[in-house]
């Protein structure tokens, strides 16, 4: 009799609650699933990729501060709903100006346009250059206190600036979308493909059996990064096409698990038995074997998810991954890992941290998983 998936759910929750390595690693992977989901709300830069360049701050240190001054552009953005800005992040009219002081003089704004240390230079703005069309007619105190308020502002940068000047904290959580994407799309194809191929080969045996290994050892022959490569090439680059790039790949590690644990559970008295009643192979498989490994879905769902990322992250560094201005960890590092020798190796080495943590989140997961379920490899 084939066991109830439901039935386990709950207590291999609890083992693993009981594993303080899973439990960190749980926590480190739901944070950055919420991190990711809700990016734009977080973010200090909240435009779209979190792209906003202030040439004049690259590459500054963490926790570094500066008033900025926000002037109206000549491009004006669509509006955008809040469901749009949440996902998408907040088009902006303005540009961020870097500034030491300001001083109001009559209907006209003086700043000191900071450049970069030591280096100043005037810039004068008049009054109503500044303002929204709906504020111009509002008086002249009234319109030095709206541009207080609402165009200058104190902006600090918890993890510094990249070379573009662009927010590195508010890029990392942006990024994370794009890891936590590749690992779930990899992942649901890659056992997709697996579960399909592996369970049949397992099941039917034969010259079934024969061709899907065939194919499963031409595969296993080619180094991972190649094969992506190729594939790539064939489909183009982009956002989605690297998903899917990369989880074409790793189907083969699931459909060789899957076939393994398929071969010994054909033989089980429950199969024989559901045979004999007469039920078609197809029911057999999809509702009485595979419930059965589970387990081992798991498993590899986890150490997939791990791959992936840091497939992503390679191919990112390539420059055959996710394309600019779009945030990658990957990317990130790419960007600026020259800056390692001179005196800001912060911009490479902070996306290579998160994305050392959460792989080994997810390794670790997978090890606690292989633990609670005593699968075999």
């Amino acid at each position: 009799m084939a066991s109830d998936v439901r039935s386990t759910k709950d207590p291999i929750i609890k083992k693993l609650l009981r594993k303080p390595s899973a439990v960190v690693s749980l926590a480190v992977i739901g944070l950055t699933v919420l991190l990711a989901i809700f990016a734009y709300l977080f973010a200090p830069d909240n435009s779209p990729y979190a792209n906003r360049m202030v040439i004049e701050l690259g590459a500054r240190q963490p926790g570094f501060s500066k008033q900025l001054l926000y002037i109206p552009t000549t491009t004006k953005q669509d509006k955008q709903g809040k469901l749009s800005q949440w996902f998408n992040g907040k088009a902006s009219d303005l540009k961020a100006l870097p500034i030491n002081t300001y001083a109001f003089r009559d209907s006209l704004l003086i700043a000191q346009h900071y450049m970069d240390d030591g280096i100043t230079d005037t810039v004068t703005f008049a009054l109503k250059q500044l303002l929204p069309i709906d504020k111009q007619g509002i008086s002249l105190i009234e319109q030095q206190r709206y541009i207080e308020h609402n165009q200058i502002k104190q902006a600090t940068f918890w993890l510094g600036t990249d070379r573009y000047g662009r927010d590195i904290l508010s890029r990392l959580l942006v990024g994370a979308r794009v890891s936590i994407a590749v690992g779930l799309v990899a992942v649901l194809l890659s056992l997709s493909i697996g579960i399909v191929l592996g369970s049949l080969a397992g099941y039917f045996g034969g010259i079934t059996d024969n061709i899907v290994m065939w194919l499963i050892n031409i595969l296993w022959s080619i180094p991972t990064l190649l094969l992506v490569f190729a594939i790539t090439l064939t489909i183009g680059k982009g956002f989605w096409e690297i998903f899917i790039a990369i989880g074409l790949t790793m189907w083969v590690s699931a459909a060789r698990l899957i076939r393994g644990q398929v071969l010994v559970l054909r033989e089980m008295e429950y199969v024989t038995a559901a045979k004999a009643i007469g039920l078609g192979d197809m029911r057999i498989i999809f509702r009485h074997i595979l419930p059965n490994i589970a387990g081992p879905l798991m498993v590899i769902a986890a150490s997939n998810f791990a791959a992936a990322i840091l497939i992503e992250a390679g191919l990112s560094f390539l420059g055959i991954g996710v394309q600019p201005p779009q945030p990658s960890w990957g990317l990130m590092i790419k960007e600026h890992y020259n800056f390692i020798l001179t005196n800001r190796p912060l911009l490479a080495i902070i996306p290579g941290i998160a994305i050392m943590l959460l792989v080994y989140a997810f390794n670790v997961l997978g090890n606690a998983l292989r633990d609670v379920l005593d699968v075999k490899d």
